[in-house]
């Protein structure tokens, strides 16, 4: 069963991050969000995220992020997945890739609260619950993971989770989202 990997995952994430004493970075390019009991709950209340809200409940990973302390959600915004390729952002949402959509969704997600603060100033790595690892940059204004700019850093819920918004999708670098065929329909046909 897919949630016992996904807990299986969340136990033995190692994890490596470089650790800084700066304040957080306080910039922001999103409506600002106030954190919730939980991410799930945070989520559900942000309008900007209701694509990976979804996404979220489809891969029963929302049940995770309600009851489980100690992570760290990298959220990429409804702006985020829209970016993406319409016909890839289609294949990734269709029912029938649910194992590569959770795969790129627990790559968003470490087993550790991480504030921007842990590596304002320098430069590092963090491994995923998906176990490829994420590249975390405070060197600059903005800090970033991968290629993504955390827009609304350091979002606190009740039971200790931080939210990072970003402005891309983060896709493991083993993934490859199917093409849809041209039976499937347009995209954004997958019930979003």
């Amino acid at each position: 069963m897919r949630l016992i990997v996904v807990f299986a995952a969340l136990a033995l994430t190692p994890v490596s991050v470089l650790a800084q004493s700066s304040p957080a970075v306080s910039a922001t390019s999103t409506p600002a969000i106030a954190g919730g009991p939980n991410i799930s709950a945070t989520l559900k209340a942000s309008p900007q995220f209701s694509i990976l809200d979804k996404a979220l409940d489809d891969t029963k990973i929302s049940g995770i992020l309600t009851s489980t302390p100690g992570l760290t959600l990298f959220a990429p915004t409804d702006a985020a997945f829209k970016a993406l390729p319409s016909a890839q952002l289609a294949a990734l949402l269709d029912p029938q890739n649910l194992g590569v959509l959770q795969k790129v969704l627990t790559y968003h997600l470490v087993h550790l609260t991480l504030s921007t603060a842990q590596f304002k100033g320098g430069k590092g790595a963090v491994a995923s619950v998906e176990t490829s690892s994420l590249q975390l940059d405070g060197s600059g204004a903005t800090p970033k993971v991968n290629n993504a700019d955390i827009v609304q850093p350091d979002i606190h819920t009740g039971n200790g989770d931080v939210i990072q918004v970003v402005d891309k999708v983060l896709l493991p670098p083993d993934v490859t989202i199917p093409v849809l065929s041209a039976s499937a329909g347009a995209p954004g046909s997958a019930g979003r």
